[in-house]
C-alpha cells in the first residue's frame, strides 16, 4: 500500500514538472527565444482565478481551467497569443475582495475567473468597472446585477429565472396550486425565491410557507421546521439547498415520515448539479425526489474530457472528495475557450497597462492601473459564439444564452432523466420534438413513468388533510335565523348538536368530493355556550389555525377574502330594504284617475253631445223614431249620449250624421275608459311600490353581521338611526312599532334572510329600493387552500341537483321556494276591496234609493211631477222659440192637406207615416202638460198615467199608415 502511494505521488511530480516545462516554454520570452530563428513568439494575457482549494468544488474548476488552457493551445498551437494564469485562494468574502484586488493591482491581470463563491458584492463589481477588468462567474445563476449597470460582469452560466418558470409549468401540468419552499438561507438561497416567487405570482400558484435553514442549522431545528410542515394541508415542497445542507434535509424528512405516499418533493440545481457526488445514503431518502439540473448534450468530446478529467483529478488532487464531474467544471471550461479565443482576436498589445492619474481612482482604490486589454476582450466575448462541452457558447446581455433544463427522477440507486423543459417549448419527452410543438406545453403527460415518494406510481395531489386527524369545521353560534345555522347541545347526552341548510350544504358536498375527509364541528362559543365574537373573528381564526375551514351563512365579501379564501356560493346574493305595506284608506279613490278638469270636460262634453244630436234629429222631420216625446227632449241632451252606450241596439237616430258623431262620441268613450283603467291600475302599483325613508325613521339589521357597516359607510347612515335584531319575531315586533313607538320603519338585511321572513308575513311587507350586490354565502377556508376547488366544484353539484329542493323545504319549510322575483305587486300586494270603491257604490245607492222614493211614493211622485211640468215648460220655450205662429196653430190643429202632402212625400221615398202620429203626440203632451199644471195632486198621478199609456200606444201606431183626417183618441 505504501508504494503504491509513494508511485502515485512520484507521477503528480513528473506531471507538474512536465505542465510547469510546456507552459514556460509557450510564455517565456527569454533572450534564447528572441536569438532562435525557428522559436515563436508568444504575447502573454495574464488571468486570474479566485477559488478556493481547499473544497472539493474549488479542486474540480481549478483542474477544468487548467485542462481547458492545454486544450486549447493544443488544438491552436499557432496562435499568436496565451493565456497565463494566476491562481489565488480565498475561503471567505473577505479574502475574495482583498484577493481580487491583488491581482489586479500586483499581477495586472486582464480578466478575473470567479471567485468560487461569488456573493455578487458590489465592491468587487465596482473594482472591476474602475480597472476595466471583465469579471466571469462561471457559478453565479442568480441575477442581481443588471448588465446595463456593471458591463464589466459576465455570467457564463444561464439565468435561474428559467429554473423558476419550468418549476411553475410542473406545478401547473400536476394541478399544484400551492407549494413550500425550503430554501438555505444565504444568497444563493435569497435570491432564488425572488425569481420563484414572481414566476408563481404571473401563473396562479401560491407559496403557502417558506422556510429558510443556514448550513449551520442544528438538526433539531430542521426537525422542528418539518414538523410544522407536517401539519399543514399542503403537500408539495421545493428544495434549493446545496448539496450538504441539502443532504441532511431529506435524511431528516425521511425519519420525520415525510418521505411516504401522497408527498411531492422538487428539488432544484442546487442539488441536481450534485447528484452523482452525494452519498448512497442520502439518494436513498431522496427517492421519489423530481429535480431539475442544466441540460448538457452528449457528445464524444464530452465523453473523452470526461475520461481524462478523472485521471487527472486522481493524480493531481488525490486528496479531493469529488470524484464526479459536474456542469460548474464544464462552464469553467467552456468558459476559458472563449477568453482565449477573445484574445487571440485582440491580438498583440503594447503596454499590459497604463497608469491613469484619476483623483477619484486614486482615492478610492489607491495604485490602481485602468486595463487596455479590458474593454477590447469584454467587447470580443460578446461576439464570440462556438460549440462548447455544454452545448452552444454565446452571451446575451452578460449572461449565457437560455438553455433547456432536464428533468430528473430519484430512485434507490440513483437518478434518471424522465423530460425536458425549454424556454420556447415548455414541457416535453425528447427535445428533437420541440421543433414540432406550436405552443407552450405544461402537460406532464408528456413526461415518462415517474416513481413517487413511498415507492408509489400514484400523483401526489399536492394536499392532505393535516396528520392531526380531522378536518376542524368551525361554526358559528346564532340567536336567530337558526335555520341556516343551528348549535344546540343535548342535555341527556351532554354532546353538541350542528345542524341547517348551511350544515346540509357542506354535508351533501362532502359526498360528492373525489375523496374522503374526516370532520368535526367546533362550535365559536365559549365556557357558557355564547357566542365567541362575530363573524369576522371567526374567519380570523382560520388563519389563526383554530380551524381548518368555516362552514356557516359566511358572507363572501371582499375585505374577508384577504385572509381567507371562499368557495363558489351556494345561496342568493344581494342584500334588500325590507318595509310594510302602504294601504291605501281612500274611499273616493275611483274618482282620482282623472282630474276634476277633465272630469267637467267630459260631462260638459256629454252635453254638447246631446244638443248636437237634438238638432241634427229635429231636423229630419219625417223619422218617428229619432224624436221623442217632447217632455222627454231636456232629458235627451244628457243621457242620450250614454243611453247609446248602455243599449248600442236599439234604433235611437236615423240621421247619417248623427250617427257619425255617435262614432266620435263612441271613439272618445273607448279611450277614456282605457285610459280610466290603466290609471287607476298605475295609481293602485305606485301605492304599492312607493317608499320614502324621512331622515328620523329607524333602520333594522341583524346582529353581528356585515350590514351595519355597510349602512353606514356605503349608504351614510348615522349609527344613532340602526338597530339590531336577532330573530324574525324582533323584527316583526320592531316594525309593528314603527319608530315612532321606538321600532323600525324599514330592514336592511340579505336576501336568504328576508325570504325567510317574508314567507311568514307575506301580506304584510314588501322589499322596495335596488338590490345591494354581495356574493352569497360560502365556505370559507385557509388562503390559497387547495381544497377551496374541491369544495366549490362539489358546491355547484350540490345546488344543480334534484335534492336542493328537499334541503330548502326540510330547514325553511314545505312552501318555500327558491325561485326568488323582487315583484312587490304580485309577492306583495293585497287584492282591491269594496272600500276602496265606497265612493262609487254609495253613489249608485244613493241614487237607486232616490229613484224609488220618486216612483213608489206620494211625495215623491208629487215632487217629480213638479220637476216635469217646470222641465216641459222651458223646453216649449226653447223649442218653439224660432218658429212661426202659424206652424204652432197648424201641429195644434192639423191640416189635411197638410198630412196629404207629407204622406206623398213619405209614400215616395218608401218610409213609413208616423209624423202625424208625432204632431198628435206633440198636441197630446201639451194638452197633458195644462192638466198638470191646474190638477189636484190625485189627478196629477193619472195623468202621468195615462202619458205613459199614450206613448204605448204612439210605439203600437209605429208602423200604421193614418189618413190625412184622422188623429189620435
Amino acid at each position: 500500500m505504501l508504494n503504491i502511494k509513494r508511485f502515485v505521488s512520484f507521477g503528480y511530480m513528473i506531471f507538474l514538472v512536465m505542465w510547469d516545462v510546456e507552459f514556460f516554454a509557450v510564455a517565456a520570452e527569454g533572450d534564447e527565444g528572441r536569438n532562435a530563428a525557428a522559436a515563436p513568439t508568444y504575447f502573454s494575457v495574464n488571468i486570474g482565478a479566485v477559488l478556493n482549494h481547499n473544497s472539493s468544488m474549488g479542486a474540480m474548476v481549478d483542474l477544468c481551467i487548467s485542462m481547458a488552457i492545454w486544450d486549447f493551445y493544443a488544438v491552436h498551437s499557432d496562435y499568436r497569443t496565451r493565456l497565463v494564469l494566476h491562481r489565488k485562494d480565498a475561503q471567505d468574502e473577505l479574502d475574495v475582495a482583498s484577493t481580487v484586488y491583488d491581482l489586479m493591482k500586483n499581477e495586472e491581470v486582464h480578466s478575473i475567473l470567479g471567485p468560487q463563491k461569488f456573493t455578487e458584492d458590489n465592491f468587487i463589481v465596482e473594482l472591476g468597472g474602475k480597472a476595466h477588468v471583465p469579471v466571469i462567474s462561471f457559478n453565479a445563476i442568480s441575477q442581481s446585477l443588471s448588465y446595463p449597470q456593471s458591463p464589466y460582469y459576465i455570467r457564463t452560466t444561464p439565468d435561474d429565472s428559467n429554473q423558476a418558470k419550468a418549476l411553475t409549468a410542473l406545478c401547473r401540468g400536476f394541478e399544484w396550486h400551492e407549494a413550500v419552499i425550503l430554501f438555505e438561507d444565504s444568497d444563493f438561497g435569497t435570491r432564488f425565491i425572488s425569481e420563484l416567487y414572481n414566476a408563481f405570482q404571473k401563473y396562479d400558484t401560491r407559496v403557502a410557507y417558506m422556510v429558510g435553514i443556514s448550513t449551520s442549522s442544528a438538526d433539531h431545528y430542521i426537525k422542528k421546521e418539518l414538523k410544522r410542515l407536517n401539519t399543514m394541508q399542503t403537500r408539495v415542497f421545493m428544495v434549493h439547498m446545496n448539496a450538504v445542507l441539502g443532504s441532511r434535509l431529506f435524511l431528516l424528512a425521511k425519519n420525520a415520515g415525510m418521505m411516504s405516499e401522497g408527498y411531492a418533493w422538487l428539488a432544484t440545481d442546487g442539488l441536481g448539479n450534485f447528484m452523482n457526488s452525494i452519498d448512497s445514503d442520502a439518494v436513498d431518502s431522496m427517492e421519489g425526489v423530481l429535480g431539475l439540473r442544466p441540460y448538457v448534450p452528449a457528445s464524444e468530446n464530452l465523453d473523452n474530457f470526461r475520461i481524462r478529467w478523472k485521471k487527472n483529478m486522481l493524480l493531481m488532487k488525490p486528496e479531493s472528495t469529488m470524484t464526479e464531474l459536474n456542469v460548474y467544471g464544464l462552464w469553467a471550461y467552456d468558459t476559458v475557450w472563449a477568453l482565449a479565443m477573445a484574445a487571440e482576436r485582440v491580438g498583440p498589445v503594447n503596454p499590459a497597462f497604463l497608469v491613469v492619474n484619476d483623483g477619484n481612482n486614486v482615492d478610492e482604490f489607491p495604485n490602481l492601473r485602468i486595463s487596455q486589454l479590458g474593454r477590447k476582450l469584454l467587447d470580443e466575448l460578446h461576439n464570440i459564439t462556438f460549440e462548447g462541452l455544454t452545448g452552444e457558447f454565446r452571451l446575451i446581455d452578460g449572461q449565457l444564452k437560455p438553455s433547456s433544463l432536464e428533468i430528473f427522477n430519484v430512485y434507490a440507486t440513483g437518478d434518471r432523466p424522465i423530460g425536458y423543459w425549454s424556454p420556447d417549448g415548455g414541457i416535453t419527452r425528447n427535445l428533437s420534438l420541440l421543433g414540432r410543438k406550436l405552443k407552450y406545453s405544461t402537460s406532464t403527460k408528456e413526461l415518462k413513468s415517474i416513481v413517487w415518494p413511498g415507492d408509489s406510481v400514484k400523483q401526489p395531489k399536492g394536499w392532505s388533510i393535516p396528520s392531526t386527524g380531522k378536518l376542524k369545521v368551525g361554526v358559528p353560534k346564532k340567536d336567530g335565523f337558526t335555520e341556516f345555522v343551528n348549535v344546540s347541545k343535548d342535555p341527556r347526552t351532554n354532546q353538541t348538536n350542528v345542524t341547517g341548510f348551511s350544515i346540509d350544504i357542506f354535508l351533501s358536498a362532502l359526498q360528492q368530493l373525489p375523496f374522503t375527509v374526516d370532520y368535526e364541528f367546533i362550535p365559536f362559543i365559549n365556557a357558557s355556550g355564547l357566542s365567541c365574537g362575530t363573524y369576522n373573528e371567526l374567519l380570523h381564526n382560520i388563519s389563526g389555525k383554530a380551524f381548518d375551514m368555516v362552514v356557516g351563512d359566511m358572507t363572501i365579501l371582499s375585505d374577508r377574502a384577504k385572509y381567507v379564501d371562499f368557495t363558489l356560493p351556494y345561496s342568493e346574493s344581494g342584500t334588500v330594504m325590507v318595509v310594510k305595506n302602504k294601504k291605501e284608506k281612500d274611499m273616493w279613490v275611483f274618482i282620482k284617475p282623472f282630474r276634476w278638469d277633465l272630469w267637467l270636460t267630459i260631462f260638459s262634453t256629454c252635453i254638447f253631445i246631446g244638443i248636437v244630436l237634438r238638432i241634427l234629429e229635429n231636423r229630419a222631420k219625417n223619422n218617428s223614431d229619432s224624436i221623442r216625446p217632447q217632455k222627454q227632449q231636456l232629458g235627451l241632451l244628457f243621457w242620450f249620449p250614454i243611453a247609446v252606450l248602455a243599449f248600442p241596439e236599439r234604433n235611437m237616430v236615423v240621421n247619417n250624421w248623427s250617427r257619425f258623431v255617435l262614432v266620435v262620441w263612441l271613439f272618445m268613450a273607448f279611450i277614456l275608459m282605457q285610459s280610466y283603467t290603466a290609471n287607476l291600475s298605475a295609481m293602485f302599483t305606485v301605492y304599492q311600490l312607493d317608499f320614502r325613508l324621512s331622515d328620523d325613521s329607524s333602520i333594522g339589521c341583524q346582529t353581528d353581521t356585515f350590514v351595519r357597516d355597510f349602512l353606514i359607510s356605503r349608504l351614510n347612515i348615522s349609527k344613532s338611526r340602526i338597530k339590531e335584531y336577532s330573530t324574525i319575531e324582533e323584527y316583526h315586533i320592531a316594525m309593528t312599532k314603527g319608530t315612532k313607538n321606538g321600532g323600525i320603519d324599514a330592514i336592511f338585511d340579505e336576501i336568504p334572510y328576508m325570504k325567510l321572513f317574508l314567507d311568514r308575513y307575506d301580506s304584510d311587507y314588501r322589499i322596495v329600493g335596488p338590490t345591494y350586490r354581495t356574493d352569497g354565502f360560502g365556505f370559507a377556508l385557509p388562503l390559497g387552500s387547495p381544497l377551496v376547488v374541491h369544495f366549490s366544484r362539489a358546491i355547484l353539484a350540490v345546488t344543480e341537483s334534484a335534492n336542493m329542493t328537499g334541503i330548502e323545504q326540510k330547514n325553511f319549510g314545505l312552501k318555500y321556494s327558491s325561485d326568488y322575483q323582487i315583484d312587490s305587486i304580485n309577492h306583495a300586494s293585497p287584492s282591491l276591496t269594496a272600500y276602496n270603491f265606497g265612493g262609487l257604490f254609495i253613489i249608485i245607492g244613493s241614487a237607486l234609493i232616490f229613484a224609488l222614493l220618486c216612483s213608489e211614493t206620494s211625495v215623491g211622485r208629487r215632487l217629480t211631477a213638479i220637476v216635469i211640468s217646470s222641465s216641459h215648460k222651458c223646453f216649449l220655450f226653447l223649442s218653439f222659440r224660432s218658429n212661426n205662429v202659424s206652424r204652432i196653430h197648424s201641429m195644434v190643429d192639423p191640416d189635411p192637406s197638410r198630412h196629404s202632402s207629407s204622406e206623398e212625400e213619405i209614400q215616395g221615398s218608401d218610409r213609413h207615416n208616423i209624423d202625424d202620429l208625432s204632431r198628435t203626440g206633440i198636441t197630446h203632451e201639451s194638452r197633458q202638460s195644462h192638466l198638470n199644471t191646474s190638477a189636484i195632486d190625485g189627478q196629477a198621478t193619472e195623468n202621468v198615467e195615462s202619458n205613459s199609456i199614450h206613448e204605448v200606444q204612439l210605439s203600437e201606431q209605429r208602423n200604421v199608415d193614418v189618413s190625412p183626417g184622422q188623429t189620435s183618441s
